[in-house]
């Protein structure tokens, strides 16, 4: 089944889980598309079955609290950055909730966390004005970054390149090989005084990098010139809160949430809004991914919601 603009909008909420008392901060998908994994601002880690659509189970990280989850390649591992008593970042087994590893360095909280799609290799960005770049094996740091402000960082789909959007106003390109020797591409944006980055995501087919913001635009660039080629603006962000943007996995839509609880869809080629649904999220929409191998999406407020489409097109 292929994603198109009438089965976007036939998308409905199949499923709601209230599993946490406060806000999820940040979820993840299995790279096999089968469970997601999230964060939450209540200390907790919620395991979902999305195909059997029932959460498996909780774990906590009371002590150091958790968020920016996600996947390791190692079955049932994560890493995810603490939110309490320092900056640590900690590689965790769901299996005996047993912590393999810790990566101290960062001064400042974490802001984005990014796993390499093809190997051990990870980066950190952090409010110290640094990008990390570590290796699960290892607890030191394999290279650091200063930079000249707040960073957003991601791979590229193949690993090979990531980016670092610094300071909301510009977007550096890095070799992973040879990295220390500086970017070799930076993208130089018009600077937007309302609101800052809070994301960087490269498209699936490598082709175009989405910045979200805590305020109400977000825009696509193209990752090969650095232009931008949409902005997309009209949803309700009125109060600076992180929310998260994303890409379909055929990399064609754009969809985030909003602070009244509804996600808003736009043709990525085109940038003409597609859909708008509504999720009856009852607080902001701060996490928002498609699954990476089913017709299905999540997002989440402190509910999680499931989504399928109700027609097959």
């Amino acid at each position: 089944m292929k994603l198109t603009d009438n089965v976007l909008r036939s998308f409905r909420v199949a499923k709601v889980f209230r599993e946490n008392s406060d806000k999820i901060n940040c979820f993840d998908f299995s790279s096999n598309g089968e469970t997601i994994i999230s964060s939450s601002d209540d200390d907790s880690i919620v395991l979902y079955d999305c195909q059997e659509g029932k959460p498996k189970r909780t774990l906590y990280s009371k002590k150091y609290g958790v968020d920016l989850i996600r996947y390791t390649h190692a079955a049932n591992t994560v890493v995810y950055s603490s939110n309490k008593i320092d900056d640590t970042i900690r590689y965790l087994s769901l299996h005996d909730n047993k912590y393999i590893r810790y990566f101290p360095g960062h001064t400042k909280r974490v802001t984005s966390l990014s796993m390499s799609p093809v190997d051990d290799t990870f980066i950190s960005g952090s409010l110290d004005k640094t990008i990390r770049l570590w290796d699960l094996r290892s607890p030191n740091c394999q290279g650091l970054m200063h930079l000249q402000g707040k960073p957003v960082c991601s791979f590229d789909p193949e690993g090979l390149i990531f980016a670092a959007g610094i300071n909301s106003e510009m977007v550096k390109l890095y070799d992973l090989r040879s990295f220390d020797k500086g970017p070799f591409a930076t993208f130089k944006l018009q600077y937007d005084r309302t609101c800052e980055w809070t994301g960087l995501k490269f498209s699936n087919d490598g082709k175009l990098i989405l910045l979200s913001t805590n305020g109400g635009a977000l825009r696509i660039l193209d990752a090969f010139k650095g232009v931008v080629l949409h902005s997309f603006g009209g949803y309700n962000n009125s109060k600076g809160v992180t929310l998260e943007a994303s890409f379909t996995p055929d990399s064609l839509f754009v969809m985030i949430g909003s602070e009244d609880g509804k996600i808003h869809v736009w043709n990525a080629e085109s940038g003409m809004k597609v859909a708008l649904l509504d999720g009856k999220h009852t607080g902001p929409i701060t996490c928002l991914q498609f699954n990476p191998k089913f017709m299905t999406f999540a997002s989440a407020c402190s509910n999680m919601a499931f989504w399928l489409p109700t027609i097959d097109d």
